[in-house]
């Protein structure tokens, strides 16, 4: 573990890493500063971390998780790239991270496909690889060590099962419920899993009939612009399902917009994923019926995986984070004190 940034970074007292930065060394400059190098920097444990971007409450959180787990004073250094949601910058980030020779590369994937040659570089130059949060799909599963995240699909059946259960309690269990929902990036883990969940549900009510899906890429722009339209086109609404709390956020500015109201005493039931903070206040003002919990907090669970590599222990191939489900029959307030994101 003699890399060149850990002893610059031992030389220069340098111990942040910016939230945001996107930067890739040429092959030259990593074999430039490697000459350059001259302190020991034996104790540190590498980590290259190409995240997806920015594009949610819930990303700032996960993201945040990292960065205070994998600090100099917890025997880490770790270099942090932000992909703006855009494959090819992960797999610029990627490379650059095996030819400065990490330890370990973190990836969460924008899509779940087009992985198997950056991996198998990874692969050959025997850096382990552990995926967080979104899945990849590969030829051969032994490209990568592990994957740390939701069950998506459990997440998507959570939410239709509880809207069953909620159409009984109000007494509409046999009415005709037209859905609509706002998807995630598409072909993202969490799109996806989520989709296939609620779908799995929606199959088993054949008076629920769900008008059209159509993707906001997880942002509250894009789900206000998507929400309007299906208002505009679609005049009776029962229930949204939005695939993560930004969306949520956008599809009720523009159903107040439209002059009509949602959740539990609203014309809309609103139903969402992931439960950050500003979801639960967005139930306790009455905006949001249901949140089906994504735990961001998953850099310690890694940072355990890796404890357990450098024994020379072997690791589960899956690790599934703890996860709840939230509606507005729960203490609120308790909740809200005791979120840590």
């Amino acid at each position: 573990m003699r890399k060149w940034f850990i002893a610059m970074l031992i030389l220069t007292g340098i111990f942040f890493v910016p939230a945001c930065s996107v930067s890739y060394r040429t092959e030259n400059e990593v074999l430039k500063q490697e000459e350059e190098e001259t302190e020991n920097s034996e104790g540190y444990i590498t980590v290259g971390f190409s995240q997806v971007g920015s594009e949610s409450d819930w990303r700032a959180a996960n993201t945040q998780s990292f960065l205070d787990t994998f600090t100099a004073e917890n025997g880490y250094y770790l270099l942090y790239e932000d992909a703006q949601n855009k494959q090819e910058n992960q797999l610029k980030a990627v490379r650059s991270f095996i030819l400065q020779e990490v330890d370990y590369i973190l990836l969460d994937p924008v899509v779940e496909t087009g992985w198997d040659s950056v991996l198998q570089e990874a692969k050959d130059a025997g850096i382990p690889v552990i995926v967080s949060d979104r899945k990849v799909v590969v030829s051969d599963e032994s490209l990568y060590t592990c994957w740390v995240g939701s069950n998506f699909e459990e997440e998507g059946r959570k939410a239709g099962e509880w809207l069953a259960n909620y159409l009984e309690t109000r007494g509409r269990s046999r009415e005709t419920i037209n859905l609509v929902t706002l998807q995630g990036t598409l072909d993202s883990s969490a799109q996806l899993g989520r989709t296939e969940g609620f779908s799995e549900v929606l199959a088993l009510h054949k008076n629920w009939n769900m008008l059209e899906y159509q993707s906001a890429d997880f942002t509250q722009t894009k789900a206000q612009e998507v929400m309007e339209r299906f208002l505009a086109k679609y005049p009776d609404i029962d229930v949204v399902i939005c695939e993560n709390d930004n969306m949520a956020f956008g599809a009720i500015d523009a159903i107040h917009e439209a002059g009509k109201t949602c959740g539990p005493d609203g014309d809309i039931i609103i139903i969402s994923f992931d439960a950050v903070r500003a979801a639960f206040e967005a139930m306790q003002e009455g905006k949001i019926n249901m949140m089906v919990e994504c735990n961001p907090l998953q850099g310690p669970v890694v940072a355990d995986i890796i404890q357990q590599l450098e024994r020379g222990e072997d690791v589960a191939k899956v690790r599934y984070m703890d996860e709840k489900y939230f509606d507005t029959s729960m203490d609120l307030d308790f909740i809200i004190e005791t979120r840590t994101y």
